[in-house]
């Protein structure tokens, strides 16, 4: 190290920042890590862990009016915004300090400032304007929200960063965009007594989800009283003396506490110096990677959302882990970006694993689709009308599953489960040979026996779990 002053210096503290300099100075590797804002990135301080508690809370309304179907008797509730943004950060503060400690437990440095890349080696602090000289540089600065569109008033609207903070619950709020940020939220505040317009460029949510789901979520989010205006956009928003006028891109006027826009994120590369080391970035500003995460400069790796790979947190760190082995443990590591399982955490929540109907259909010859629409158990005497959609889509040549996808209940715990079956490469033969947990929403995913007639679906399952096990 006669020409460094350390082997690997990490830039950003998030997920996958962190994983991999935990594990390289497991390897023996002499370890710093710089961040300027808090240490555990985006997924523990304004992401998903913050995110997963307000769903919590949400849910607590339908959780109170449910518990008359079973004899309770509850008092009208009242909830408290103040209290659980107090709670949260609490949370947030305490994963933030388990982050940091594991960090020095393993003998990593925590410089607590913004990095910038001045060469292939080198890093300017800019916190004190020292530099250091490392072996290797690993960019793991992850992605910040999209300000789009770019209209008049723009600054007065809110974006994911800031939601988690607000002074008090807005009475009336707009969001805008169509994705998972977008629908979480809008399912979040809808259930907590906000009246939430959701503003959608195209004429649904979730571009890219199975187009079942897409119409169950958006069914689900009308029936919470979320108001939709699909193929619209704010063209102007207005600040009042109380709140504000955001006009929409067909001239209707909706009055607003708060603005929230959700179009998007982009990798945050912005002023970290990388174009000056000749690291290659793609249109929006992505690092571009091999499948080892290296860049075109072979001293400087990215790991996770500034890579625009997928972006979602056990990405970055199954990749920040698979570069550590690489880099520092001498096992060549590539991360499979296939048959990733991921979950939306609306009410009811998405939970999917590999392709779409639409996807196979694309790539397969024949592609047979297994589907079951139900009202749950819970619901039959909470009296609540929700229902549960599940869809397996299946290798017709070859009986493989290629994709599940559920919606309601618990649906991302499913969706972690179903990983493993799909990346097994395991057959509907092998789902119909699995022994059903009766009664539970689950057991659907072992019982469904007929492929489906589309003009059927809407039929299929209406009975829910155990009606007719082995025979749906």
């Amino acid at each position: 190290m006669a020409d460094f002053d350390v082997d690997l210096f990490v830039i950003g503290a998030g997920s996958g920042g962190v994983r991999a300099a935990r594990i390289a100075a497991g390897y023996g590797a002499k370890a710093v890590v710089a961040e300027e804002f808090r240490v555990g990135g985006t997924c523990v301080i304004r992401g998903c862990v913050p995110k997963k508690l307000m769903v919590y809370a949400s849910r607590f309304a339908d959780d109170f009016a449910d518990a008359a179907g079973f004899g309770w008797i509850v008092a009208k509730p009242s909830f408290d915004w103040s209290k659980l943004v107090a709670a949260k950060e609490q949370e947030i503060s305490r994963l933030s300090a388990i982050y940091r400690a594991n960090l020095s437990k393993a003998g990593v440095t925590i410089l607590d400032s913004r990095a910038e890349v001045l060469d292939p080696h080198t890093v300017r602090i800019v916190a004190d304007g020292r530099t250091m000289r490392a072996r290797f540089i690993l960019v793991a600065t992850g992605g910040a929200p999209v300000l789009e569109p770019d209209v008049p008033g723009r600054e007065h609207a809110i974006t994911s960063n800031e939601v988690f903070d607000l002074a008090e619950l807005p009475e009336r709020m707009v969001i805008v965009g169509g994705g998972y940020i977008a629908v979480e939220f809008a399912s979040i505040f809808a259930r907590l007594g906000t009246h939430v317009t959701l503003a959608v460029r195209s004429d649904n949510v979730l571009r890219g989800f199975d187009e079942d789901m897409r119409v169950g979520v958006r069914d689900a989010l009308r029936h919470a009283g979320v108001d939709f205006k699909f193929g619209m956009l704010p063209i102007r928003i207005e600040k009042k003396a109380k709140g504000f006028d955001v006009c929409l891109t067909k001239g209707e006027l909706i009055d607003a506490d708060q603005v929230m826009i959700a179009t998007g994120r982009r990798p945050h590369t912005f002023g970290l110096g990388l174009e000056k080391a000749g690291v290659a970035l793609d249109r929006v500003g992505a690092v571009k990677v091999d499948e080892f995460s290296k860049t075109n400069v072979n001293s400087i790796y990215a790991v996770g959302d500034v890579t625009n790979r997928v972006a979602l947190t056990p990405v970055a760190i199954r990749e920040g882990h698979a570069f550590a082995d690489t880099v520092f443990g001498g096992k060549p590591t590539a991360v499979s970006h296939a048959n990733i399982p991921t979950a939306v955490f609306t009410t009811p929540e998405l939970g999917t694993v590999g392709l779409t109907e639409a996807e196979a259909r694309e790539s397969y010859d024949c592609v047979d689709i297994y589907e079951a629409c139900f009202r749950p158990l819970k619901a039959t005497l909470s009296g609540r009308q929700d229902k549960t959609m599940m869809k397996i889509v299946v290798d017709g040549l070859t009986d493989r599953v290629l994709g599940v996808h559920v919606l309601g209940d618990d649906a991302g715990e499913m969706a972690q489960l179903l990983g493993i079956a799909v990346n097994l490469g395991a057959k509907k033969a092998d789902f119909d040979a699995t022994m059903a947990v009766h009664p539970t929403s689950a057991e659907e995913l072992v019982t469904m026996r007929t492929r489906t007639a589309r003009h059927l679906r809407e039929t299929i399952g209406e009975e829910g779990p155990g009606a007719a096990v082995g025979d749906s």
